[in-house]
């Protein structure tokens, strides 16, 4: 195939702007999905993209318009899954920039904007959703002008829903989206962007053909993996499956099937060659993910543990910004040590290996990553309260801090700098967009916003403003560790790093959504949270007592006393046995989570 023949592209936008509707669309105006056969969000293929109304994993398709091959990337919008946008992004040579006609330029539109220039990406700036009564075309094509710097004939204004405008958006990715400029004749160099596992093929991975090409049947290496294979099969991805062909050629997208059944040979970013004395540079890859949030996640049941590596091992492949380690707790067993990039990150992580491994799970308190500087001059980085050294031993703690643009209206602005003041923020700047917005540029710690700040977000501003963040630096930090004893034993699920000037208020909330959240049992539970020994707070479970003197009539009082006494020792000798074997039910870890109850 001639190579000014191919079109490579994705679409980029913040979450729920219509990325998917949109593909919908390009898929059905060119003839690749039959009409019969089209539905709504079909390239997102898993059922939780589909309850949900999000995507999660980037999906290629291709299509044919004109003369033309066009390779398609439909890519998430949510901060979490940034590291699957980056990924489409070095693999095509262009990018749909779509903005809600309704909603305007958003935390995300800016944040993949920034991804798509780094790769020096042609940009074709879109407007969605102009059929909804409450389009604003003239204030949001403003907008985008101010923010790329581009003329306003070049914005395209089309609608995913009913298809106004998607033919000219299809001659607008013919006529400005350069063609690859790949060498056919060099040396075969293809680039992984993303792998799955399959139960009767082994691994199969989606690769972009830079130079040369992939056959199959034919040798090939991996780069950085040193792993050798042969390709037992090549094809193009289509929405109704995989298309087999030959040869993937220069330029073009596709998928190999590897055959291997070790998860560890073919590594997303790799490069793929032939194999030969002297290999070629490897291609640029990715950059290795920064972890945001790590929680231990441990199987129900103990035998299940062989179950849930098997099943991390397949999601690491289909989801690369998942890092995962082995962890033992005396309370939970064996499970995993995780690190992800956010909240919902870890709400997929713990859906997906419910549903498609099917393992009852539990769920740690999610912490950040603390860098803990000793006396002795050694610095430790801990992705758990439980590794925290003795604190004689620490000279002091430093945690991640990150700077967060917030796009809002402007009437929102006091309400958002005072959650931020709360949440420790140190205000930065506040710039004013076209049509009355604004946003706001913030540093705050980390820990502040991974369990529940982006919902109080969404709820001061009746769920107009947008959050985008990224990583700068770690600072010090005065943090301890807090203990939760149940009936007098430590569990180390609930253990959790706080500032010290609120252990006292977070102590306090745990023990009473603990009071409220485990049953009662025959004896007297005491909930307490502990700093260094010292308890900060405590609630206490009544026990469940039966009349023991309801069969008693006349007499004296000391037959009653009596039997009080009886039950009252009793309910002692069962508190000493009980000592932790209170079952504390699954919904309890989840409701700890939340930092306001």
């Amino acid at each position: 195939m001639d190579q000014s023949h191919i079109r490579n592209f994705c679409i980029i936008a913040h979450i729920d702007h219509g990325k998917s509707t949109l593909a919908d669309r390009l898929l059905e105006f060119t003839g690749t999905v039959d009409k019969r056969k089209m539905k709504e969000q079909i390239l997102d293929s898993m059922d939780i993209e589909r309850e949900r109304g999000i995507t999660i994993k980037l999906t290629p398709a291709r299509m044919s318009y004109k003369e033309y091959t066009l390779n398609l990337i439909d890519t998430p919008g949510h901060v979490d899954f940034g590291y699957e946008v980056s990924r489409s992004l070095a693999a095509v040579e262009g990018a749909i920039l779509l903005v809600d006609a309704t909603q305007g330029v958003q935390a995300q539109t800016i944040g993949n904007l920034y991804l798509a220039l780094e790769e020096n990406l042609e940009i074709i700036p879109v407007l969605n959703k102009i059929d909804l009564p409450a389009a604003n075309i003239p204030a949001r094509t403003q907008e985008l002008v101010s923010l790329i710097g581009c003329k306003p004939e070049e914005i395209l204004a089309v609608s995913g829903k009913t298809g106004q405008g998607v033919m000219e958006l299809l001659d607008a990715i013919v006529q400005r989206i350069p063609p690859p400029a790949g060498d056919p004749s060099a040396q075969t160099r293809a680039l992984i962007f993303d792998s799955f596992y399959d139960d009767y093929r082994g691994v199969m991975a989606y690769v972009r053909v830079m130079d040369g090409a992939l056959h199959k049947g034919k040798k090939v290496k991996m780069i950085a993996t040193g792993a050798d294979i042969q390709v037992l099969e090549t094809g193009a991805l289509t929405p109704g499956g995989l298309k087999p062909a030959d040869v993937l050629e220069t330029g073009q997208i596709g998928y190999i099937v590897t055959g291997l059944k070790e998860l560890g040979g073919c590594r997303v970013g790799d490069t793929i060659t032939t194999p030969s004395e002297h290999l070629p540079p490897a291609l640029p890859g990715y950059k290795v993910v920064q972890p945001m949030v790590f929680a231990g996640v441990f199987p129900q049941e103990g035998d299940d543990f062989h179950r849930l590596r098997e099943a991390m091992e397949r999601l690491k492949l289909n989801d690369a910004a998942l890092i995962y380690e082995p962890e033992h707790s005396p309370a939970l067993g064996f499970g995993f040590r995780c690190g992800l990039l956010g909240m919902l990150h870890l709400e997929i992580l713990k859906e997906r290996l419910e549903r498609e491994f099917g393992i009852n799970l539990v769920v740690t308190v999610p912490s950040v990553a603390y860098e803990v500087v000793l006396r002795r001059g050694e610095t430790l980085v801990i992705k758990s309260p439980l590794e925290l050294p003795d604190p004689s031993h620490i000279e002091f703690v430093r945690e991640p801090w990150v700077k967060i643009d917030i796009v809002t209206p402007s009437s929102y602005v006091g309400a958002i700098m005072q959650l931020l003041q709360e949440r420790r923020g140190i205000y930065e700047t506040t710039e004013y967009l076209a049509g009355d917005r604004a946003i706001l540029h913030y540093q705050i710690p980390l820990s502040m916003i991974i369990v529940d700040f982006y919902d109080k977000l969404k709820s001061i501003t009746a769920g107009y403003a947008s959050l985008n963040y990224e990583l700068i630096d770690y600072r010090n930090a005065d943090v301890v560790k807090m203990d939760i004893l149940v009936a007098e034993e430590a569990v180390d699920a609930f253990s959790t790093l706080v500032y010290r000037d609120e252990a006292e208020r977070v102590g306090r909330r745990i023990a009473s959504v603990l009071k409220d959240t485990i049953p009662r049992q025959n004896f007297v539970i005491k909930l307490q949270a502990s700093v260094g020994g010292k308890v900060v707070a405590s609630e206490r479970i009544s026990a469940m007592r039966k009349d023991v003197t309801a069969g008693l009539y006349g007499g004296d009082v000391t037959r009653k006393r009596k039997l009080l006494e009886k039950q009252k020792k009793g309910k002692a000798k069962m508190a000493a046995i009980g000592k932790g074997r209170v079952s504390i039910p699954t919904d309890a870890y989840l409701k700890v989570l939340k930092r306001d109850s």
